[in-house]
């Protein structure tokens, strides 16, 4: 009998179960749009972060409509193979050799300056490409070009997961791919409007518009909040709670969420902190987080190799392989393509996020080995008889493509890499992905004009091996981060340190009310 009273003393003194952060977000059931502060902030946060991938589908798509650009092709001599590689990997190219200093500016100095830094970088790049004189000096543009985008992309994406409230967190990761497809929009339907013009100004309109993204991302960053996780990282609590309270909570100073979210973030970064010395080496010092960079070098290399490039740079050149050689449908089949991309994609962004993470990219990995065989079928017959079903199913098969990658490599890369790494290594994490995507999209545009020109249809083979093994990796390694916060998975492969947290977690929310509860009682 006394036992059962002990233990009931206990429970009482233990109070009522604490709630995470995740659950709390379920409960709040107003939408978005329905509140001021917040629906102001996506308004800010779509032109400066969501918008940045915008630069990079522009970049794709001006390749390709340049492709079909006579006064282009005849300024630079009709480049093939090597040459046109070379044009299209040196963005790759500068997004390599910027990437090491990436996360020293986004932790630094902040992700909203990085952003910035970022942006101006790529203006620059699109005003030397719009003036370029020669083939080295467009080359040159295309190198600074990729020097800017990692800064933005990096801090961007970071900034998302990290601002947004987390009932919308994952839905804004996913909409940051999908605005790559209005970049590409864009571009194709500049270059199909200007492709018949006998100027220079032919391909000097759509290279000057390229800097369009980074000067709306420059005028507006600074309107936009920063970090709050960053801010407490830097002894700037009091700023960060303030953020909390206006976005997540509508002002509301008594918010239990924007407590709890405060105190979740600050604990679990002393817990880290504790945990690690925040350098490059700790991406390698524990089994937890090497399993981190590898699955993030992997979703690196998987998002160029999956036969994306041979679309997103080289489609005029597939089309001529299936008999297309007028520039009009060429540029017409672009414009489309990226359309149909905006469509899915964003829908996608819109849906996908609801459901488990490696469940889609399961899904997204096997649709795209069914596809691309039959995409390499399809080129094989028209290699052997030239008939127009053939090339018609080609067309089909690259427009099925779209979907089946957007299902996971569009719509979840950047909330699961969010997800994937904690906030002390979170920038050097997504720095790595975007080394190991750069470094396979330079493989990719330098090989690819040279494959398909060499093997035809036979090179698309060594796609299929790779999807294959894109399959057994996702089955075997990829870990499920849906359905909670970041600072919930702060410690993913680290069941102690979790353990931990949860208790310090639940501890400090218990003192923030027991204040509350005395000062209540004071003012009473």
């Amino acid at each position: 009998m006394s036992n059962s009273i002990d233990n009931g003393s206990e429970k009482m003194a233990a109070g009522p179960p604490v709630l995470s952060v995740a659950e709390m977000a379920k409960l709040d059931t107003v939408p978005w749009y329905k509140k001021k502060n917040l629906r102001m902030l996506y308004l800010i946060i779509f032109p400066t972060c969501i918008g940045v991938e915008m630069t990079s589908g522009f970049d794709s798509s001006m390749m390709n409509g340049l492709q079909a650009v006579d006064s282009w092709d005849a300024f630079y001599h009709s480049p093939r193979s090597v040459l046109l590689g070379l044009m299209s990997a040196m963005y790759s190219a500068g997004a390599i050799v910027a990437l090491p200093f990436v996360p020293l500016v986004t932790d630094g100095l902040g992700r909203r300056r990085a952003i910035f830094l970022g942006s101006v970088i790529m203006i620059i790049g699109a005003i030397i490409q719009t003036a370029a004189q020669n083939f080295a000096m467009f080359v040159i543009a295309r190198f600074i070009l990729g020097l800017g985008i990692p800064f933005a992309i990096v801090a961007a994406s970071s900034l998302l997961g990290e601002l947004g409230h987390p009932k919308e967190r994952a839905y804004l990761g996913s909409l940051f791919n999908s605005c790559y497809f209005i970049g590409s929009i864009i571009a194709a339907g500049v270059t199909l409007g200007t492709f018949k013009m006998p100027s220079n100004w032919g391909w000097r309109i759509p290279s000057l518009l390229q800097a369009l993204p980074s000067g709306l991302q420059i005028a507006f960053v600074f309107f936009l909040p920063e970090s709050p996780r960053w801010l407490i990282s830097r002894g700037r609590g009091d700023e960060a709670m303030a953020i909390l309270v206006k976005y997540h909570a509508e002002g509301d100073v008594n918010s239990e969420l924007a407590k709890a979210e405060y105190v979740q973030i600050e604990t679990t970064l002393a817990l880290e902190k504790e945990t690690a010395k925040v350098g490059w080496t700790d991406l390698l010092k524990t089994a937890g987080m090497r399993r981190r960079l590898l699955i993030g070098a992997f979703v690196g290399l998987v998002t160029q190799w999956s036969g994306n490039g041979l679309t997103a740079y080289l489609l005029p050149q597939i089309l001529k392989t299936i008999g297309i050689t007028d520039n009009h449908t060429k540029n017409l089949i672009n414009l489309a393509l990226t359309l149909w991309n905006f469509v899915n994609a964003t829908y996608l962004a819109l849906t996908v996020s609801r459901y488990k993470r490696r469940t889609m990219y399961l899904a997204c990995t096997f649709s795209l080995l069914v596809v691309f065989t039959g995409w390499t079928i399809a080129s094989a017959r028209y290699a052997i008889d030239h008939s127009q079903g053939a090339s018609r199913a080609v067309i089909a098969f690259i427009f099925l493509y779209s979907p089946c990658y957007n299902l996971a490599f569009n719509a979840l890369t950047y909330t699961f890499l969010v997800e994937l790494f904690p906030f002390h290594v979170r920038a050097k994490g997504i720095s790595i992905f975007q080394v190991f995507s750069r470094a396979a999209g330079f493989f990719n545009q330098f090989v690819n004009p040279i494959g398909v020109a060499n093997a035809g249809w036979k090179y698309y083979i060594s796609y299929c091996i790779f999807l294959l093994f894109e399959v057994i990796f996702v089955y075997f390694l990829f870990p499920e981060t849906s359905g909670k916060s970041l600072e919930e998975l702060a410690f993913l492969y680290e069941g102690d340190e979790i353990k931990e947290q949860q208790k310090r977690v639940e501890k400090e929310i218990r003192d923030v009310e027991h204040r509350d509860d005395v000062s209540n009682e004071k003012q009473g």
